[in-house]
């Protein structure tokens, strides 16, 4: 059983992970972990059985040479870390299967919406969830502003971003004028003041339940990812996540951020893949590498929501590597 992680990047510890769930117990190796990426200088490549390099996503050829890769190491299953790549896989699905690859991961529509933050917003408000008020159109925004819907501050950031790339946080009209001048298929998005939470969720891709969560307060964050964390279970969280992922239809891993304002929990963003901070639920026994594998041999996970301790800090820290 051969797993192939595509844009690995900097997610060494998934890599890492990936390794220990295809060991078994008497130390002997299962399979293999390849990786690929566009940089030979992307760490994660190194802690792989195998590295590839490739041309970018968007480049003429790209899945071909994906392609290419899972016939020649015979893989089993495939995913991205990366969201942009999702949809690809999600579009491909039904080629891997006919090649035996599985791709781990949710259906296209899901992964498009997850990606398109106006979408996700309009699917959230339709289905009564509580999430932060989102704009495309400026007077919208600003007749809202007036009427007392909504104040400054705002985020202005892409409809379609991840990583918290290109976010720009607005004081006034002035600021948003200036960015809307600028650059296009922008976004209003509220700012929601309360604590933000992340949440490791994995929906069994036999069963479609979901059968692990884990849920975490950050304490501090560094370009996009969860930098400082502290584990803490909440039964009125678990059901709104169970709800709103049985409605949605997700399946494999999800990442999810929510934020917590006077008790009410507000879902903010879903990335259908592992998310930075997700070395927190591994490291506290929300093992999801080893769901994966049991998915992959046809084995059924049992369900082990909140299997963890509470209180438990993590806080991520400088490593180098040199080749």
């Amino acid at each position: 059983m051969n797993v192939l992680i595509l844009s690995a990047g900097t997610r060494n510890k998934i890599v890492q992970y990936f390794k220990r769930a295809l060991t078994d117990d008497s130390g002997k190796r299962t399979g293999n972990v390849i990786a690929a990426d566009m940089s030979e200088l992307a760490p994660a490549v190194y802690e792989a059985d195998k590295f590839y390099k490739v041309s970018r996503i968007t480049d003429p050829g790209y899945m071909d040479k994906v392609f290419d890769i899972c016939k020649k190491e015979k893989v089993t299953a495939v995913l991205s870390l990366i969201d942009p790549e999702l949809s690809l896989l999600a579009e491909y699905a039904d080629k891997f299967r006919d090649m035996g690859v599985t791709v781990i991961g949710s259906s296209y529509n899901l992964c498009e919406m997850s990606l398109d933050k106006m979408l996700m917003y309009k699917w959230l408000t339709e289905h009564g969830y509580k999430t932060a008020k989102s704009y495309t159109e400026k007077d919208e925004f600003y007749s809202d502003l007036e009427a007392g819907r909504i104040e400054f501050p705002v985020f202005i950031k892409p409809v379609r971003g991840s990583a918290s790339i290109a976010i720009s946080k607005a004081e006034d009209k002035e600021m948003v004028d200036l960015l809307f001048a600028h650059n296009d298929n922008l976004m209003i998005q509220e700012y929601l003041k309360g604590q933000e939470i992340g949440a490791d969720v994995y929906i069994d891709m036999i069963s479609e339940e979901i059968v692990s969560i884990f849920t975490k307060k950050k304490i501090a964050m560094r370009a996009g990812e969860t930098d400082k964390a502290v584990s803490f279970k909440d039964d009125k969280l678990f059901n709104l996540i169970e709800k709103f992922v049985k409605e949605a239809g997700y399946r494999g891993e999800i990442d999810m951020d929510i934020f917590e304002i006077d008790g009410e929990y507000y879902i903010s963003e879903v990335n259908p893949r592992f998310g930075g901070g997700y070395p927190h639920a591994y490291e506290c026994g929300c093992d999801h590498m080893n769901m994966i594998i049991r998915n992959l041999r046809g084995e059924r996970n049992p369900r082990k929501l909140g299997d963890y301790a509470e209180n438990t800090y993590m806080m991520k820290y400088n490593e180098i590597m040199v080749k």
